[in-house]
C-alpha cells in the first residue's frame, strides 16, 4: 500500500474510533479518498466543526492523517490510515471488550451495505465491470495452519497492488474465512 502506515490498533485508539461519527468519517475517507473536513461535514450533514474535531480525534490517534499536498490555505485534507486490530483480544478484556463489539457490528453493517450498493448498482454497470467484479464462496476443510495460510497469502496479495490513482475506479476486497462450526475440543484449542 503506497503511502500507507498500517498500525495495530491499540486500546485507546478502539475505544476512539468506536464513535459513530467517526466511524462514518473513516468509511467515507476509504470509500471516497482524501477529503476536508467541509467535504466530509456535507456528506454526514453534520457542521464543519464537528468533522474536524472528529477528524482530529481520529488523528490523534493515527487512524487518518493529513494530507498536506492537497492542502490550499488553511484547508486541511485528510485519508484513512491503515490499521489492524486484535479484536479476539479487545472482546476478551472488560475494559474494551462493548467497544470491540461496536467495531465488529460496524464492520458487518458497512460490509452488508456495500454489497447491496453494488448489486443496486450492477443493475446498469457496463459489462466490463460487471465480468470484472467476482463473488465467489467456497466450502473448504482446511486445518487451522491452512487457513492463517490462505490468509497470509491473500493479504500479501492485496499488498501487491497499488492504487492506480486517478486512472482507477475505487474497489473495495471483503476477505472472510472462518470455520462455520467447531466442535467442543476444537474450539477451545
Amino acid at each position: 500500500m503506497e503511502g500507507k502506515t498500517v498500525r495495530e490498533m491499540d486500546a485507546q485508539a478502539l475505544k476512539a474510533f468506536t464513535h459513530p461519527v467517526r466511524m462514518r468519517l473513516y468509511e467515507l475517507l476509504e470509500e471516497y479518498g482524501a477529503a476536508t473536513a467541509t467535504m466530509l461535514a456535507g456528506r454526514i450533514e453534520e457542521n464543519t466543526g464537528v468533522t474536524s474535531y472528529h477528524l482530529r480525534q481520529l488523528a490523534r490517534h493515527g487512524l487518518v492523517v493529513e494530507v498536506p499536498e492537497k492542502a490550499r490555505g488553511k484547508e486541511r485534507w485528510w485519508r484513512a490510515a491503515g490499521f489492524t486490530s486484535d479484536t479476539d483480544r479487545f472482546r476478551k478484556d472488560p475494559d474494551t471488550a462493548e467497544a470491540a463489539e461496536v467495531l465488529m457490528a460496524g464492520l458487518v453493517r458497512q460490509r452488508h451495505a456495500e454489497l447491496a450498493r453494488w448489486v443496486e448498482q450492477s443493475r446498469t454497470a457496463s459489462r466490463e465491470w460487471i465480468e470484472a467484479a467476482t463473488h465467489t464462496r467456497r466450502h473448504l476443510r482446511l486445518s487451522r495452519e491452512h487457513l492463517a495460510e490462505l490468509g497470509r497469502r491473500v493479504q500479501e496479495l492485496l499488498d501487491s497492488y497499488d492504487d492506480d490513482g486517478d486512472d482507477g475506479e475505487r474497489v473495495v476486497v471483503h476477505f472472510d474465512a472462518f470455520p462455520l462450526g467447531l466442535s467442543g475440543d476444537q474450539a477451545d484449542g
